[in-house]
């Protein structure tokens, strides 16, 4: 019987997405393994893949469509030993979404090899033999860029095209224009909603993403439920400068450098195991308070602001948090962290001391407790064993959630931090 593909949820917290294209077309023939279509949450961008063979009978939702419901109904699949011409066309959308774990399965966008390894590993005796080898992402860079893939000579698993190949000869080949001619793509074109704005001043309307929006609704939100108390302190940090000049010259043959940064993260984390009432979470008539410290590190992306977790950063050495921060924000700028990668922590960092901000006082990413606002480190006149010194100080402020963390809780907090800064041996005992 036929096969009903739907949106599938990609996040806990989905409830809509942007089918954003098409990787096959009606009249297809698919195999398990086989990529879709990519769709684009509020943090990236994921391709989901094909469970069953069958042929693709219908597309229900054009590409470039925006807020398509988790559970509807985006195209229909006939199993390759039944009659094509049976299926039926419903557009409805799903009360559910449990079934469409049959029918898909989700992939990491940028992964040049779907996880699956089936039918989709046999070459194809059908039309699949003339398609064009490349990664999604290749494709998908392609056509932004203009160059035309026939052209390119893969590097990949059996010649096939990857991102590199199609950067390389990218640099090589004029830009074009791609145009949509899909009714959905034409009216993401169309311009929003100017009351009030000059739009007699020229201008550029430009559309959106997905992570733009979810962005702006979280921050609106938290700044108008959640009361914020902001706490600053400045902290000297000759002594951490010092300690990991020392223990990168100790890591050098492991290839791994310390920055500041990590040893904030791994500050952070213990000081929010020593003073539990601000690793906590406010909901309603009840609060959580965390017995682990999972930091959640700001990394600006193209598209906007994501957040990639430490989890249990207390308990990690200043290496292995250095590795991992450094690994999550390669892939949080690619577009290819996983859901759980993003999704969670206790609290968050945000660190804009190498643009040369100097203090800054952060907006708390609900449902955490506090976030804590990092400057840069500069050179003050400081007072030193009671004599006026030169020293290297950085002002860091912590914002937190009033309903949950009282300012005394909030004020220890910061002078627990400090004084894990100040005094860094702490990070690696």
């Amino acid at each position: 019987m036929p096969i009903e593909l739907k949106m599938p949820a990609l996040s806990p917290t989905m409830e809509e997405g942007t089918l954003s294209r098409w990787l096959v077309k009606e009249g297809d023939s698919v195999s398990s393994g086989d990529l879709l279509a990519e769709i684009e949450t509020d943090k990236a961008t994921m391709e989901f893949e094909a469970i069953d063979d069958g042929i693709v009978t219908k597309l229900l939702v054009a590409a470039g469509t925006d807020g398509v419901k988790v559970g509807t109904v985006i195209a229909m699949i006939q199993g390759e030993d039944e009659d094509a011409t049976a299926a039926p066309k419903s557009t409805a959308p799903a009360a559910a979404l449990p079934e469409a774990s049959k029918t898909v399965q989700v992939v990491s966008k940028s992964i040049e090899t779907p996880i699956t390894i089936s039918k989709a590993d046999v070459q194809k005796q059908s039309s699949d033999d003339e398609r064009i080898k490349a990664s999604p992402l290749a494709k998908r860079i392609a056509a932004e860029k203009g160059v035309d893939l026939s052209r390119v000579t893969g590097s990949g698993p059996n010649g096939r095209i990857v991102k590199e190949d199609v950067e390389a000869a990218a640099r090589n080949t004029p830009t074009v224009t791609v145009a949509h001619s899909s009714p959905a793509a034409a009216a993401a074109l169309s311009p929003a909603p100017t009351a009030g704005m000059n739009t007699d001043i020229p201008h550029e309307v430009i559309k959106l993403s997905n992570m733009r929006k979810t962005i702006a609704r979280r921050l609106t939100e938290s700044k108008q439920q959640v009361p914020h108390i902001y706490l600053t302190v400045d902290v000297r940090l000759d002594a951490l400068l010092k300690l990991r000049t020392e223990l990168n010259a100790s890591l050098e043959a492991r290839d791994i450098k310390l920055s500041v940064n990590d040893m904030l993260i791994k500050a952070l984390a213990l000081a929010l195991v020593q003073v539990p009432k601000c690793n906590v979470s406010f909901a309603g008539d009840i609060m959580l308070q965390y017995a682990r410290a999972d930091i959640s590190v700001a990394v600006s992306v193209p598209t906007g602001l994501i957040t990639p977790i430490i989890a249990d950063a207390a308990n990690k050495s200043l290496s292995k948090i250095s590795t991992e921060v450094g690994e999550l924000a390669a892939r949080a700028k690619e577009g290819k962290l996983q859901p759980h990668e993003y999704q969670g922590g206790t609290a968050s960092i945000s660190n804009m001391g190498m643009m040369g901000i100097k203090q800054f006082d952060a907006v708390i990413n609900p449902p955490q407790g506090m976030i804590l606002a990092v400057g840069a480190g500069e050179k003050r006149p400081y007072i030193v064993d009671d004599a006026l010194a030169i020293a290297t100080v950085m002002s860091a402020t912590g914002s937190f959630d009033h309903r949950a963390i009282d300012g005394a809780d909030g004020a220890m907090f910061m002078k627990v931090f400090k004084e894990l800064v100040e005094k860094p041996l702490g990070l690696v005992a």
